[in-house]
């Protein structure tokens, strides 16, 4: 307990998760960049992209012991696809907010929440890349949500939002 309290809320901590939450950040921002550029993500062709990717999820769906599951792949079939568009862009936008609110420290438990909540996705989707890495330094930022934006804009922000709310 001792330790945990030590990693995730001491501010001596805050250097570490700096170092974390800009590496991540930097992860999501030049991920995002690339997609919001990029005419099959969010141009005149939105949703070219992500209809390949999902295309091939589907196909990891068969065997005994498949890299996508049937209820995902049932979401992917029935929401996703026939709003792929919108999806795409909201994938799009969204990866690059991650990332620029991950290194400005701002929200930043927020920011790795929704962050952990995409590369979950795409794990789910069968895509393993460097997902499994953000995912968990992810956990790690969420956890340590009141330090991690310390070197930030968080150290400004949280203060009056919790102080606001209470």
């Amino acid at each position: 307990m001792q330790f945990s309290n030590f990693l995730f809320s001491n501010r001596k901590m805050a250097w570490f998760w700096l170092i974390v939450r800009v590496y991540v950040g930097y992860e999501w921002i030049v991920a995002g960049w690339g997609k919001v550029n990029n005419p099959a993500w969010v141009g005149g062709d939105a949703g070219g992209a992500l209809s390949g990717f999902i295309q091939g999820a589907l196909t990891k769906t068969a065997g005994a012991h498949p890299d996508v599951s049937g209820w995902y792949a049932s979401f992917l079939e029935n929401v996703v696809l026939p709003n792929v568009q919108t999806w795409s862009h909201i994938i799009a936008v969204g990866e690059f907010l991650v990332g620029l609110a991950l290194i400005i420290g701002l929200l930043t438990g927020l920011a790795a929440f929704f962050g952990m909540f995409m590369n979950l996705n795409f794990l789910l989707a069968g895509t393993v890349s460097i997902n499994p890495s953000l995912l968990m330094l992810s956990i790690g930022v969420v956890l340590a949500w009141r330090i991690a934006g310390y070197w930030g804009l968080d150290r400004y922000v949280l203060p009056k939002v919790i102080n606001s709310t209470s």
